[in-house]
């Protein structure tokens, strides 16, 4: 959207236009620099302040253990196929079709046994988004003064170390699968590929389906397992430390904007340009001190994004010796996932005090301007999602109070 359109449905406010960003080729450097995550902070931004609960707690299932190469396989496919629901169907059915009914069910009786941590990796999730969008209404505890940046930073490490113990057993798995590979399965694997879904056999990853009845969660990670194995059979570790700019600070709702209309359709291409484009309208359409409130982040978590790629390239390289039939350090693994988790949460700690700040001090004309440009005018969210599925009713979410800062004692210094 133009300033100009933004300047009249504001009822001609005047604002600077804001550039985008050249598109660069996908990378690290790249989904860690300043415009790529100033844009998608903002396009976070803009999903937090027109979103409610339920649409912040959407997330993809593959946005957890990633540690396998598949973000990277995805962005950088020379089809520009990675954002269709058929690049995932495709390489997972050519995996189930190269590899034997021993090493499928291998995968299957993975999917069967992390489905309830899954559920309880995403469920954790929920009363941390609760607290943010507290903060966004000012519904805190007496006395409190606003989220507490330690607290939350405690809590994310925890769903991390939990995610990274998930991804060692992932690892294990596929380590197995690998060191016994035939000749013959190495040869098949080989003819696919790395980031050209042309070059895949066009087999329908359904045709593998688990069996009637199998609950849905163990599907989609069945599903999964077998996507995530070619990449990192195929990858590297450079793919494995990769993440796409948008993987930390998932709290917000820019997933459920982005993906829902794409949900139950399997052609559907989500366009790339939507995150960086719909963030840099937002910060059009506010004020210079809203705007700053934004702006300022880039600079304020660099040092816990440089963290954050050396430590998933620890926890990568950790990972891989399960190929070459070693045995890495489990316990390394999770206290790098909870170290992980914490930088995480103090970026994430970052947004949420920003966005509410802006947020509660828009006008009435801004507010229904963000609303146009979520353009989800016939989607009404879930109470609250477990991943992409819809929930009847939120899951019991504790004591939000304990991510806030609580009143000093009496004598204390404030």
């Amino acid at each position: 959207m133009k300033a100009l359109l933004i300047a009249i449905l504001l009822g001609g406010l005047t604002v600077p236009s804001i550039a985008s960003p050249p598109r660069q080729p996908y990378s690290i450097d790249q989904a860690i620099s300043d415009q790529a995550q100033l844009h998608t902070i903002a396009f976070s931004g803009l999903a937090f302040v027109t979103g409610d609960f339920g649409a912040a707690t959407f997330l993809p299932p593959g946005k957890v253990c990633d540690y396998f190469g598949f973000q990277y396989m995805r962005d950088i496919d020379a089809q520009q196929a990675g954002h269709n629901p058929k690049f995932l169907n495709r390489v997972a059915g050519n995996v189930f079709n190269i590899l034997s009914a021993d090493q499928r069910q291998l995968m299957l009786d993975l999917a069967k046994e992390q489905a309830p941590k899954l559920r309880e990796l995403g469920a954790q999730r929920l009363p941390l988004i609760k607290a943010f969008y507290r903060q966004l209404s000012g519904e805190l505890p007496v006395n409190s003064r606003g989220l507490n940046q330690d607290a939350v930073r405690a809590y994310v490490g925890e769903i991390f170390a939990l995610d990274a113990d998930l991804s060692w057993r992932r690892a294990e798995v596929y380590g197995q699968i690998i060191t016994k590979l035939t000749a013959e399965q190495k040869q098949q694997l080989g003819a696919m590929k790395f980031g050209d879904f042309s070059t895949w056999p066009d087999v329908n990853g359904d045709a593998f389906r688990a069996p009637r009845g199998t609950e849905k969660l163990v599907n989609v990670a069945y599903k999964t397992y077998a996507s995530e194995f070619f990449s990192w059979y195929a990858g590297s570790i450079e793919a494995d430390t990769y993440f796409c700019p948008e993987r930390h600070g998932t709290y917000f709702g820019g997933f459920y904007m982005k993906d829902m209309p794409a949900m139950g359709k399997h052609d559907y291409n989500i366009s790339t340009a939507l995150t960086g484009d719909s963030g840099k309208s937002f910060l059009e359409l506010l004020t210079p001190q809203q705007r700053q409130q934004i702006t300022a982040i880039p600079n304020q978590q660099r040092d816990a994004m440089k963290q954050i790629v050396s430590v998933r390239r620890e926890i990568s390289t950790e990972l891989r010796k399960f190929m070459t039939g070693q045995q890495p350090d489990r316990e390394k693994v999770k206290t790098l996932g909870r170290r992980y988790g914490e930088l995480d949460g103090g970026v994430s700690y970052l947004y949420a005090a920003a966005f509410a700040e802006v947020g509660r001090s828009m006008t009435k004309q801004q507010k229904a301007a963000a609303v146009r440009l979520r353009n989800l005018d016939d989607y009404t969210s879930a109470p609250a999602y477990i991943y992409s599925t819809a929930q009847c009713e939120v899951p019991a979410l504790g004591d939000t109070d304990r991510f806030f800062l609580r009143k000093a004692k009496p004598g204390a210094t404030p």
